[in-house]
């Protein structure tokens, strides 16, 4: 088992609220909320994350998924297993920076996100809805008369990003 801690300054109320789980392979936490994954939700969930920042463009490869999932963990890759593990070697000094402005730090708070919104869907605290004008997906407030939330903008790393 892998564990991961958070670093950021976001306010939750954790009082009532539960943990999400999907297996015991990779933990999350911040503060006082632990979310589990299995080893495919996490990737599939890195896999995302990094897709929403530009970082990638389609989906990855077993190679690839591995290595990105490895930067996710470990802060880090160690010994690249893909081209994309190379590339983030190579681009390493672009895509580190200040804590809360590095490829890392997003995509654990983009893969912690999704798991506190989907567990709030489970909760009932929150439902999804279809924007036909976008043809997206968001997460609504029913308490509020289907109110969209809004989630913080993430920056892009498009100029970093991976392409093979």
């Amino acid at each position: 088992m892998i564990s991961t801690g958070l670093v950021g300054s976001w306010t939750m109320d954790t009082a009532r609220r539960g943990n999400y789980n999907s297996g015991e392979d990779f933990v999350l936490e911040y503060g006082e909320l632990r979310f589990t994954f299995n080893e495919d939700d996490f990737g599939e969930r890195c896999e995302q994350a990094a897709l929403r920042l530009g970082f990638v463009s389609d989906r990855l490869d077993g190679g690839e998924l591995e290595d990105l999932v490895n930067l996710a963990v470990n802060g880090e890759i160690q010994d690249p297993a893909s081209a994309l593990g190379e590339h983030v070697r190579d681009c390493w000094f672009e895509l580190i920076g200040p804590a809360e402005q590095s490829l890392v730090h997003w995509l654990r708070r983009l893969v912690f996100r999704g798991a506190w919104l989907d567990q709030r869907v489970r909760e009932g605290e929150l439902d999804i809805a279809f924007d036909d004008l976008t043809n997206s997906f968001s997460y609504v407030q029913p308490e509020r008369g289907g109110e969209p939330i809004e989630l913080t903008c993430e920056p892009s790393w498009d100029k970093v990003a991976y392409r093979p």
